[in-house]
């Protein structure tokens, strides 16, 4: 299998890069690279990564956040040029204080995030930090592809991929998230937003999409609501790509949500017959959506090409 990117590796015998984040993506992202024959050398994020990644990998070894230099190296010596991430970074942790003692800060990885965190003439944006850490491995030639590179099966078609039917109202508020949900992306705040009645009831932050869906299940123990998660209009697909997985679809049944509407052709969906079994079995309607599919909000004209399905 050859790697269909803008950046076509060279062939199966490609040492392959990754570095593994919080959640369940990096070990299928670990599993897809490994079965497209691929030479797996991973980096596993401390109190982040799962262990269960090594099994598919030719080495494996743990990293520290402050380790940026080391990282590099590493990857260097095993002669890997192409690398990709999966997997969420805590971004919680990073806000502690005592964070930096705990993952001490190499001298790469000082000059790197030194205007981010030192002299703070940069934000600290997902996209500002995540975009500094594959400049500096490009810098030492590595270059970073999207995960869904090596696992396309991964982003989902448009269409109700489980639950019941949408009502119009139900397409009403995803019309009104998407809205929201694009600009707080592109004020790179959060993906996901949680509406009920064209009002916004919570709006995903650095808590992350769970957290989001539990605070507007007690802002709104009626239920009911719909979630909407969307890429960032500028969304870098190397990094920071939406996604849901089985535990999405359980935390929005116990808050009383009743619809999840992703992007279609943007959003990862990990473990799809179980977050479509849970779907049907809670009554959530889950729907990927493109722009096309979504109604005119009220007060605004209709264009030639909205449609509601």
């Amino acid at each position: 299998m050859k790697l269909a990117s803008r950046n076509r590796v060279a062939s199966d015998e490609e040492p392959i890069g990754l570095i593994a984040g919080w959640g369940r993506l990096p070990v299928v992202a670990a599993e897809a690279i490994r079965q497209a024959g691929y030479r797996l050398y991973a980096l596993g994020i401390q109190d982040h990564a799962d262990p269960d990644i090594a099994q598919y990998c030719a080495d494996f070894q743990w990293a520290g956040l402050g380790k940026l230099g080391r990282s590099i190296r590493y990857f260097r010596q095993h002669g890997v040029r192409f690398a990709t991430m999966a997997g969420k970074i805590q971004k919680v942790l990073l806000l502690d204080r005592f964070c930096w003692w705990k993952h001490f800060p190499d001298w790469t990885c000082f000059r790197t995030f030194y205007p981010h965190w030192i002299s703070r003439t940069r934000d600290r944006k997902d996209d500002t930090l995540l975009l500094a850490v594959v400049r500096a491995y490009a810098e030492a030639g590595i270059t970073f592809l999207p995960v869904t590179d090596f696992a396309p099966e991964l982003l989902v078609p448009a269409g109700l991929l489980a639950g019941p039917p949408l009502s119009s109202a139900h397409w009403k508020d995803i019309a009104f998230g998407w809205k929201m949900a694009k600009e707080m992306g592109r004020l790179d705040v959060g993906q996901s937003v949680v509406v009920k009645g064209l009002a916004t009831i919570a709006i995903e932050a650095v808590e992350g999409t769970d957290q989001c869906i539990v605070r507007a299940g007690q802002l709104c123990p009626s239920g009911g609501f719909t979630v909407v998660k969307v890429a960032k209009p500028q969304q870098d697909m190397r990094f920071d790509v939406p996604t849901i997985g089985p535990q999405t679809l359980t935390t929005l049944a116990t808050a009383g949500g009743r619809v999840l509407a992703i992007e279609a052709g943007k959003t990862i969906v990990l473990d799809m017959p179980d977050v479509c079994r849970l779907a049907d079995q809670h009554r959530i309607s889950l729907v990927a959506v493109t722009p096309d599919m979504l109604p005119p909000l009220p007060g605004e004209t209709p264009s030639s090409d909205q449609t509601c399905r």
